[in-house]
């Protein structure tokens, strides 16, 4: 991690930073945040994850990250995407619990690999476990493992013809369901207007409470995350009032 820089207004930026440049077999990364009461912070990476091949007899990598978000606090974790190179085999969980009147703005994407190697959904294993919890209420869990050489990811019934997956998740404790309701069909405007079959398909849905999440899947990463800023900066604006501050940093 690299020092802070102070946002407009108030509230911190953060780039957290892997000196390795990448995730190798055997690899245990923890990543501990701590949001205090009434703070904002916006998290974001240097770079994509790369997860490099898996190596015999090595474990699979591991990378668990706990975000802890004090009451009337604000956290925007934005990381770069996540690359599973051919042969890779990783675990990813992620926690994030959300006091009273916390806000939360989290987007993850995930790459297909080195296309130009013909490394396309080429690893061995991918597991992802996300719980997110609002004033201690389950409003979104998801414990799914990608095996390509088992379960083909290009199956009409998984990705089809795309290659990225990509998810927003906007939480605030405290908000009535109808309000979340609006949210969603306002993203879902933005989403038909920004769906494209064969090139890029986008949605919303509300969550179990607090929140809205918004899916896509694209054929090329800049797509995704020209839209996944669109979905954000509106979002945001109807969460907080204010506009959205993009990373200081160039894609």
């Amino acid at each position: 991690m690299v020092r802070a820089f102070a946002l407009p207004g108030s509230g911190a930026m953060v780039h957290l930073n892997n000196v390795s440049g990448g995730v190798v077999a055997g690899d245990r990364l923890g990543l501990e945040v701590q949001v205090e009461a009434g703070a904002a912070a916006q998290l974001t990476t240097t770079g994509a994850t790369r997860l490099y091949r898996h190596r015999a007899g090595a474990e699979d990598s591991e990378q668990h990250a706990r975000f802890s978000v004090g009451d009337g606090a604000m956290l925007e974790y934005l990381p770069d995407m996540v690359i599973p190179y051919a042969g890779s085999r990783h675990v990813q969980r992620t926690e994030i619990r959300l006091g009273r009147g916390s806000t939360l703005f989290w987007w993850e994407v995930l790459a297909p690999g080195r296309l130009a190697a013909g490394e396309r959904f080429a690893f061995e294993r991918l597991r992802v476990r996300t719980e997110v919890y609002a004033a201690s209420r389950p409003v979104l869990r998801e414990d799914y493992c990608l095996e390509p050489a088992l379960r083909s990811v290009s199956a009409t019934v998984r990705m089809c013809v795309y290659s990225h997956a990509a998810s927003l998740c906007i939480v605030q404790e405290g908000r009535p369901a109808a309000f979340w309701r609006a949210l969603e069909d306002r993203l879902n405007e933005m989403a038909r207007e920004r769906t494209e079959p064969g090139q890029s398909v986008w949605g919303a849905s509300t969550l179990a409470s607090d929140g809205v999440i918004v899916r896509g899947l694209s054929v090329s990463g800049c797509f995704v995350h020209r839209t996944l800023v669109g979905f954000w900066t509106a979002a945001r604006l109807s969460v907080t009032g204010a506009a959205s501050l993009p990373p200081r940093k160039i894609y």
